[in-house]
């Protein structure tokens, strides 16, 4: 029986999360990224953010690494003044995760970033980020949705050939591209909707919605699959 990837999701570090008759400091995540990853074949480990210097240590047990969606990217990291419209930073997982893409980069491990783990994947490669866009998130806590076309010839065109709707809530993207990164999937208003790095540069992709809001398994079992 042919072992099943183990993937790396990384987490958030909250200050007050309640359960039962606590309320205490808590890393959490949404329970659909874990699903989505055994639904495509791997096995799903989470982790919560450390020192940054630890990211290799980290990775290297590791077959592939999701970066999850989450808060805004402080805008210090990539040179900007923080827009009005900006979230409060989390300076501790800009950090780690920024660490973590790098040590992925450096040692070829297959790497999803959805939505914030996109932007910071562009982030780590010098790039920048529109700070504020409207019609990516249709109400506060509720996903909704629009088209994305894909790039024929990526990646990601290649796993999903067709125009596809999916799940989004964002209101940041890509500005400036980072190094090496090539676009493969775009809204209908022109927002980047996916990221790549060449073939020869490994497995890496990144993707502004949300693929563990949808039943459509492509993305994240062709992680599992370079993974593997």
């Amino acid at each position: 029986m042919t072992a099943r990837p183990l993937i790396g999701v990384s987490t958030y570090l909250e200050s007050g999360a309640r359960w039962g008759v606590w309320e205490l400091e808590a890393v959490l995540l949404p329970a659909a990224y874990p699903r989505l990853v055994q639904r495509a074949g791997g096995l799903a480990l989470l982790l919560p953010p450390d020192a940054p210097e630890r990211a290799a240590a980290a990775l290297a047990p590791l077959d592939g690494l999701v970066v999850a969606g989450g808060p805004d990217v402080d805008p210090a990291r990539y040179g900007a003044e923080r827009s009005p419209r900006t979230g409060p930073p989390a300076p501790e997982r800009d950090a780690w995760e920024l660490a973590l893409i790098e040590a992925a980069l450096a040692a070829g491990v297959p790497l999803l970033g959805v939505c914030r783990g996109m932007q910071l994947l562009n982030v780590a490669l010098g790039g920048t980020l529109v700070q504020h866009l409207d019609g990516h998130a249709e109400r506060v806590g509720v996903f909704g949705g629009h088209p994305v076309k894909p790039v024929p010839g990526t990646l990601y065109g290649g796993i999903v050939p067709e125009e596809l709707t999916v799940p989004t809530y964002h209101h940041q993207a890509v500005e400036r591209l980072g190094a090496g990164l090539v676009p493969s999937a775009y809204a209908a208003d022109g927002t980047v909707e996916a990221v790549e790095l060449p073939a020869d540069r490994g497995w890496v992709l990144g993707v502004q919605w949300h693929p563990e809001q949808s039943e459509d398994l492509r993305v994240m079992r062709a992680l599992v699959t370079a993974a593997s």
